[in-house]
């Protein structure tokens, strides 16, 4: 896979609007049908639409409450820290408003709220990821976590944001009834788990570092039978006070076996680490020009 140095400039604004159609879908199609809140201005869209439903005929638009929560939001953004900060979030917004507005409502899971966790959070994780890939976001309580961060700094934003989301998510439960409730949880770790896989990259490898008294032998193996590089890096047993050399390699999944394998081979006394690299860019993985 390669990646060119610049991105066309329409390109970010093309996957903010796609994310926020898939967010729509999820917002309108699963959690609220299924009565799922799952934090955010559009939980808060969800359960306002429930308290209004007698007083109007199908309650407040989704659309409606969440475009009018983050009117005010963006004017604060806008002057406390500059029209740079709220730029993209206004585009987010406008997009997700306008397809919360005009998406038909399926009701894609029925009346399986299992199923309306897995795939509302699924949908909704792919969206948010294609609108944080795009530099973007929708507002919301992740902006409002970031304005009160400036004013309580001994506080992390994603505190903050675990405190807000909570508070809607336990409104939520009042509303629609702890066994809901409970289902929102599950659909919120999936949110995380699918974004978080969407911005770190899901090309997953393995990096491993090797102790051992053959490193000459070791790197040779690594280099000619799976034409990967190696990095050796100077250490010291602190134990035996003696200098080692130890490698260190990035291979594919497929390769980590071969890898443990041969260098068992070679050296059986060998102290192999292995762990995950979420994203690795380089020759041999995802290649810039």
């Amino acid at each position: 896979m390669r990646l060119s140095g610049k991105k066309p400039w329409y390109l970010e604004y093309i996957l903010i609007i796609i994310g926020t159609g898939l967010m729509a879908v999820s917002i309108n199609s699963v959690f609220d049908p299924s009565g799922l809140v799952t934090g955010g201005f559009s939980g808060v869209a969800i359960i306002v639409k429930s308290w209004t439903e007698e007083l109007i005929e199908g309650g407040i638009p989704l659309w409606a409450t969440n475009f009018a929560l983050n009117i005010p939001l963006f004017f604060i953004g806008a002057k406390i820290r500059g029209f740079s900060f709220v730029k993209k979030a206004v585009v987010g917004e406008i997009a997700l408003s306008g397809w919360l507005a005009v998406q038909p409502v399926w009701n894609i899971a029925g009346n399986d709220l299992m199923l309306a966790a897995v795939y509302g959070g699924v949908i909704q994780g792919i969206g948010i990821g294609l609108v944080f890939l795009g530099q973007g976001t929708t507002g919301g309580t992740d902006m409002m976590a970031a304005l009160i961060q400036k004013y309580f700094k001994h506080y992390s934003i994603s505190q903050i944001l675990q405190f807000v989301d909570g508070l809607v998510v336990l409104v939520g439960m009042y509303v629609f009834g702890v066994h809901r409730a409970l289902y929102a949880i599950i659909a919120v770790f999936l949110v995380t788990k699918v974004s978080d896989g969407m911005i770190e990259g899901l090309k997953f490898s393995k990096e491993a570092y090797i102790i051992t008294e053959k490193p000459e032998q070791i790197s040779a193996m690594v280099m000619d039978e799976l034409g990967r590089g190696v990095t050796g890096i100077y250490a010291k047993g602190m134990y035996s006070g003696q200098d080692k050399m130890m490698l260190f390699c990035v291979v594919n999944k497929k390769e980590i076996v071969h890898l443990k394998e041969r260098v068992n081979d070679i050296d059986p006394l060998a102290f192999v680490i292995v762990s995950d690299a979420r994203e690795v860019h380089g020759e041999g993985f995802i290649e810039k020009k």
